[in-house]
């Protein structure tokens, strides 16, 4: 995602990516996959990480792969779950702050650091 870039696409999948953190556990899933790394986590110990398994944390990893947050891959008998991007997770936030203070008074503007 530019950060110039405001195509309907561009909303679309920013919408979805927000609307797939609209939950607290895949909020947790991909916050306990973010502070993994990027070698990520097999999906037990995700589960034990989040307290969530089961049907319920593959539920919630299939949303977060769906909006491209999370991805999977197989290591033999394992699942491993990673932060699918980094950059699409600064993404986000730069997508809030983006126009931050762009209808304000220049003098209530603050510092964006």
């Amino acid at each position: 995602m530019e950060p110039d870039d405001l195509t309907d696409a561009t909303l679309a999948r920013t919408a979805t990516a927000f609307a797939a953190l609209g939950s607290e556990q895949r909020l947790n899933v991909l916050r306990t996959l973010v502070r993994a790394g990027p070698d990520g986590l097999s999906i037990g110990a995700l589960g034990a990480r989040c307290g969530v398994t089961g049907s319920t944390l593959t539920h919630h990893v299939k949303i977060l792969a769906q909006a491209e947050l999370v991805q999977q891959t197989r290591q033999g008998r394992s699942i491993i779950c990673a932060a699918a991007s980094y950059g699409e997770v600064r993404a986000l936030s730069d997508y809030l702050l983006r126009e931050c203070c762009a209808d304000a008074a220049p003098e209530k503007c603050h510092d964006h650091d």
